[in-house]
């Protein structure tokens, strides 16, 4: 059956927006793909091995100095972070419509502290989670956690991102999710967990006001997920 998420519902079947969860790297700030490529570089790996997978197979002993070694990359990152073109409009809408706003990265908390106090410094986004909570994205625990944390079922929320580690998570939270286009990404607008294609976030403010066409998703979530949220 399909349904319309909406901002302010004025049909029986609506259902309300109450909050938004975004991604940070390339969704709030524009995207930095030399970063993940250096994160490899420094780690030994390829393309093809996901990098905190590949720094949690590691021995315990080991798994620091991995850790750190991303993190530099990722300090050297923060510096030239910008912010999405439409991040002001959007967010001050959001702060108008008392949305709830959260973030849910696989990045480390400086540089997010970062971003925030440099270009939304008096904006509120919580919880934050990352890469300290596990499971990571693609895992939908992060997401299915901002929910319980907001006390409202996954159906009243979106899932913002550009990777397919945050259309997964979305759809197995049972969240809809919205995929901001770019160069590197567009592969993705056909993926099946992509519910909705923006090319700036300020977009998102029509998408809010008129609504969003959806099928409702069912929550997919493992035994170690439903122990991670408790």
């Amino acid at each position: 059956m399909t349904q319309r998420l909406i901002l302010k519902p004025t049909l029986p079947t609506d259902i309300a927006i109450k909050g938004i969860v975004f991604d940070m790297d390339g969704t709030l700030c524009l995207p930095q793909t030399w970063m993940f490529a250096e994160m490899r570089k420094v780690l030994g790996i390829s393309k093809g091995i996901d990098i905190l997978d590949h720094i949690y197979s590691l021995e315990v002993a080991e798994q620091e100095e991995a850790h750190e070694k991303v993190r530099q990359v990722e300090r050297k990152a923060m510096v030239e972070i910008q912010p999405q073109p439409g991040l002001n409009e959007l967010m001050q809408f959001l702060e108008e419509q008392k949305l709830l706003k959260s973030i849910c990265t696989r990045n480390f908390p400086t540089p997010v502290n970062h971003l925030l106090s440099t270009f939304l410094p008096s904006k509120l986004f919580h919880p934050i989670v990352t890469r300290d909570f596990k499971p990571p994205k693609p895992s939908p625990a992060g997401i299915l956690h901002i929910a319980k944390h907001w006390k409202l079922e996954p159906k009243h929320l979106i899932m913002v991102g550009d990777s397919i580690d945050d259309m997964l998570a979305g759809r197995r939270a049972g969240v809809t999710t919205v995929l901001l286009e770019s160069d590197v990404n567009k592969h993705l607008k056909e993926a099946p967990e992509t519910d909705v294609v923006v090319q700036r976030l300020d977009e998102i403010i029509d998408l809010l006001q008129s609504g969003i066409e959806i099928f409702q998703h069912t929550p997919e979530v493992s035994e170690a997920e439903v122990e991670a949220l408790n």
